[in-house]
């Protein structure tokens, strides 16, 4: 038996449609990834992890997890719509306000469903999935790159699994586009692309940084898609957030074959925010009764970190 699975095989799991309805009951799709803030070992806080304005707005969001086999693999077809009310009072913005991260955490959702007999099937991100400064320093200005998520709203429904998009580095990955911490790709950002993970995609084999053909593949987290250059029609360009699907755009902007990713680092600082929020909601002891009133103890219960 062959154990060889492709990376991106694991990572399409890792990726959440999100879908959110604001006061006025109407609804708008984007892109999110499931992400472990504070690993340690097998612990740590998970979380979707999607732009700010993939939420703005929005009341309630729904995501859709698929359940696991007992051994451990992917049941592909099924899967339940899970429903987080209040956005708001549970989304965890990045510090600056001016970067375009939130983090959702659904360690309760987990564990309820943990509880209720059911396993969910996904792949967590972690502080070891993002590129480091050593590759980053070996990448050439561009590079192929990958991006996972649900442009236009579009997804196999029935197998719960996002659109894989391919393009290239348009800048360097590394290099602060314009002093802010964000770089450009060359590849389609349609509506709904929003909050897409966007890896660096050398599968088989790669050019290193002496210029040597190398056997092997390398996938990191570059970053996070959110936004993209349109033109308009008077010629001028100007960088929007990538909409979601059923939120309209200005008749007269076209979309460029570009996007603006947010750098992976940023989210060493979305989990400082994380960690000091998670801390400040529990209880002080956990051994405390859990605040859901289960009868148990937290750290058994909404406490439980995985």
């Amino acid at each position: 038996m062959n154990p060889y699975v492709h990376p991106i095989t694991r990572l399409v799991h890792s990726t959440v449609r999100i879908e959110c309805t604001d006061s006025a009951a109407r609804s708008s799709c984007g892109s999110g990834y499931l992400y472990s803030f504070g690993r340690t070992g097998d612990a740590g806080i998970p979380c979707v992890v999607t732009n700010k304005h993939v939420l703005e707005g929005a009341v309630a969001g729904i995501f859709h997890l698929t359940l696991e086999k007992e051994d451990g693999s992917p049941d592909l077809g099924k899967h339940e719509a899970v429903t987080l009310r209040g956005l708001r009072g549970l989304s965890i913005p990045h510090p600056d306000p001016q970067i375009d991260l939130v983090a959702l955490p659904i360690g309760a959702i987990l564990n309820d469903a943990g509880k209720n007999g059911r396993k969910y099937h996904f792949v967590q991100l972690t502080a070891n999935s993002l590129a480091t400064t050593e590759l980053l320093d070996s990448l050439p200005a561009m590079e192929e790159i990958f991006m996972i998520g649900y442009p236009n709203g579009l997804w196999d429904e029935y197998h719960n699994l996002p659109i894989i998009r391919k393009g290239i580095s348009a800048t360097h990955p590394k290099l602060r586009l314009n002093g802010k911490p964000e770089f450009l790709i060359d590849a389609a950002c349609f509506p709904g692309s929003s909050g897409s993970p966007v890896f660096l995609a050398n599968i088989g084999s790669y050019v290193d940084a002496s210029g040597a053909l190398v056997a092997g593949t390398r996938v990191a987290l570059l970053g996070t898609l959110y936004a993209g250059p349109q033109h308009t029609t008077t010629g001028e360009i100007r960088v929007v957030d990538v909409p979601t699907d059923t939120k309209p755009i200005a008749v007269g902007q076209i979309p460029n074959n570009l996007g603006y990713v947010i750098h992976a680092s940023e989210l060493l600082v979305l989990e400082e925010a994380v960690l000091q929020a998670m801390k400040a909601s529990y209880p002080t002891s956990r051994n405390s009764p859990c605040p859901c009133q289960s009868g148990k103890r937290f750290k058994d219960c909404c406490g439980v970190l995985s």
